[in-house]
């Protein structure tokens, strides 16, 4: 009897013990996996184009020839009214194909866009404004512009300058020099060339390497090419299946890299995708590593056109493009993936989402969605970096796209297979729902070990921190003490067709740490060393502590004479000059035979000059919002915006930034931003 009982036992407990095990380890493993919340029913607009502002929004947009947006306008582009007639209803040209996504509010506005830049380009110049380029038709050869700001009132400005070539799915990437941009390729277009643009003369020039990849049967297959800048400042293009290591400035290829193994192709219409791999400060950010996963088989663009979808390929490469040795070291995903997104986490680590798993890029051509995203640890063994996390049950593929957000949220939106929007009677429908992942760092049991309350301590004496110079973090920790600590600077991307342009992300040295008397940890960072390593630009700098990332807050990393507001600033500097010297040359002026006065009265007049320029721009600056203090104060500074000032009705989002230590006239005189100081 006493036997039974005791077996009883024994089964009662292994059944209690089976069941809180199967709990706590399905709950363990879910948090890893992430989870998916809608955010919005209905954008109004495709986000085949998407990229993060410093302002905290999402500009989205698709193209104007869709048709019927979920935003109607009252005037057409040319400016015509836009009536409730029939055919005004049906007309797309009175309807939005842009929006401003508010982060802090969950809501959009609509924008203006003018020509179609439909498949186009994007990055961002140094004050934050996002350059556009080409398209399709009428936009082919259009320059865009918008200045992201916080009264809402922004919008689509168009360049009077021109492109010198058709740029239908080109790649941008932002370089070194000041606040200059290479826009590479495009359909049946082998050159690149430069914007802003400093005069309509300015042209394109051949690339040689674009007509050696281009593959006449499948579309091409080296449109949207990845672009990424190196660290000794030269660019590194992968088109097709090849790369070269290119010296933009004397228009010379440096390397050619050993190309890919394995058959079919990585760029559109193959649409895999590609990143750099995080910089480091403990090799001084000379090992650059690219990382490029997915595309489509040989010959899938025509198997489609004969009703096959072929399997995508499984395969990343993974190459070290600095130094002398140049080696692909293969590796598999999990499953085959093509018109993916990758995305550099706040971790480092790297997120394959969104995309297909046969067929090819294009309307139509891709079949079996990839619900599942990847994740990839690039600094475990072969073998065990990649793990996949929770699927959701909304199919993004052509035209969809995915950004981080300073939050560490991961924003999906997007997806259109069809010329126009098509919501009903086809398998995958026109995809307008936007939808959040949320990765497991952000889970409620990690917040212990997240830094929070993260400022910037700077000297009221100095304004910023040039390349290399120090700067200070601090930061809290509930009731943890610090490990593994990592700070990192990230570039957000113009993300379109499975390509990340411009992103970057950096790990900055920390040269030393103390906890403070008050509980505050005193981290003093070092700025990176050159524009190489870092393009002149607004980053999102995060503290990461055990794995686990704070709220990420935005960096300025400035040249000294950048350009003021749009592509016209350079002209206007041009023009002053040659105006000023004519002005010079014709004009008669009193002379002063006194030489005592006559010295006093050239010091004086020099002085009061430059004064008068430099009052006249921080004004100008200061009334359209913009803090531009390295007008007054010269050098290559860093400079640290906090969030910009809640409009009425929205809800807060801290983000941890302090102002103390600012005056009452300091905070009104430079509104949403604190300034780091050398130390």
């Amino acid at each position: 009897m006493e036997g039974k009982k005791a077996l009883h036992f024994v089964n009662k407990f292994m059944i209690i013990a089976i069941f809180f095990l199967l709990h706590f380890v399905g709950q363990s493993s879910g948090g890893r996996q992430g989870k998916w919340q809608l955010l919005l029913d209905n954008t109004g607009v495709v986000a085949m184009h998407m990229t993060l502002t410093h302002h905290n929004t999402v500009i989205m947009f698709d193209q104007i020839g869709e048709g019927q947006s979920g935003y109607r306008l009252r005037r057409r582009y040319n400016g015509t009214r836009c009536r409730g007639t029939r055919d005004d209803l049906e007309d797309g040209s009175c309807y939005a194909h842009s929006v401003e996504y508010d982060i802090l509010g969950n809501k959009v506005r609509p924008l203006r866009l003018d020509t179609d830049p439909w498949c186009s380009s994007g990055s961002f110049l140094s004050n934050g404004t996002l350059v556009q380029t080409g398209g399709y038709g009428s936009g082919s050869r259009r320059i865009r512009y918008f200045r992201s700001c916080d009264n809402g009132h922004c919008d689509w400005k168009q360049s009077k300058h021109l492109l010198s070539n058709e740029r239908w799915y080109a790649s941008n990437q932002i370089l070194p020099e000041n606040d200059r941009v290479i826009v590479v390729g495009g359909r049946s277009v082998f050159s690149y060339e430069f914007v802003p643009k400093l005069h309509s003369r300015d042209n394109s020039f051949d690339l040689p390497f674009l007509h050696q990849t281009y593959d006449r049967n499948a579309r091409g297959n080296n449109l949207y090419p990845f672009v990424h800048l190196s660290s000794d400042g030269n660019l590194f293009i992968f088109s097709n299946r090849d790369s070269i290591l290119f010296n933009y400035r004397h228009n010379r290829v440096v390397k050619n890299f050993p190309r890919i193994p394995g058959d079919g192709s990585r760029n559109y219409p193959s649409s895999g995708s590609s990143v750099i791999l995080p910089l480091d400060h403990t090799n001084n950010f000379q090992r650059v590593e690219v990382l490029v996963c997915g595309g489509a088989a040989s010959g899938a663009y025509r198997a489609v056109e004969q009703g096959r979808f072929l399997k995508g390929l499984s395969s990343c490469g993974r190459m070290v493009i600095t130094g002398n040795r140049h080696k692909w070291n293969m590796e598999n995903m999990p499953g085959p993936r093509l018109l993916n997104d990758m995305l550099i986490l706040p971790t480092g680590h790297i997120l394959i989402i969104n995309g297909a798993k046969r067929g090819c890029g294009g309307w139509n051509n891709a079949a079996d969605p990839s619900l599942q995203p990847y994740l990839y640890k690039p600094k475990k063994i072969p073998g065990r970096r990649f793990s996949v996390l929770m699927s959701t049950k909304i199919a993004r593929m052509y035209h969809s796209s995915a950004i981080v957000l300073p939050d560490g949220r991961i924003l999906v939106a997007g997806g259109n297979p069809y010329r126009r929007y098509t919501l009903r009677n086809v398998t995958y429908p026109t995809e307008l729902r936007l939808q959040e992942f949320t990765p497991h760092y952000m889970d409620r049991q990690f917040h212990s070990w997240r830094p929070g309350n993260v400022s910037i301590v700077y000297n009221d004496k100095m304004y910023g921190v040039k390349y290399g110079e120090e700067f200070n973090v601090q930061f809290r920790l509930l009731g943890r003490r610090p490990s593994n600590m990592v700070f990192t600077a990230y570039a957000p991307p113009f993300t379109t067709h499975s390509v990340s342009m411009n992103q970057r992300m950096l790990r900055l040295r920390c040269k030393n740490m103390v906890l403070t008397e008050d509980g505050w940890l005193n981290a003093v960072l070092e700025a990176p060393p050159s524009p190489n390593i870092a393009p002149s630009g607004y980053y999102l700098l995060t503290v990461v502590n055990r794995g686990i990332p704070s709220i990420s807050h935005w960096v300025r990393l400035r040249y000294e004479g950048e350009f003021d507001d749009d592509e016209k600033a350079e002209e206007r500097k041009i023009r002053k000059w040659s105006t000023l010297r004519k002005f010079t040359y014709l004009r008669k002026r009193p002379k002063l035979r006194i030489p005592a006065l006559r010295r006093a009265w050239k010091k004086g007049s020099r002085f009061f000059s430059r004064v008068k320029v430099s009052w006249s721009k921080a004004l100008r600056r200061l009334k359209n919002g913009q803090a531009h203090m390295n007008d007054l104060f010269g050098g290559n500074y860093l400079f640290m915006q906090a969030n910009p000032t809640l409009r009425s009705g929205e809800r807060t989002f801290h983000m941890g930034h302090s102002i103390r230590g600012l005056t009452a006239i300091d905070r009104n005189l430079i509104p949403g931003y604190v300034f780091v100081a050398v130390l």
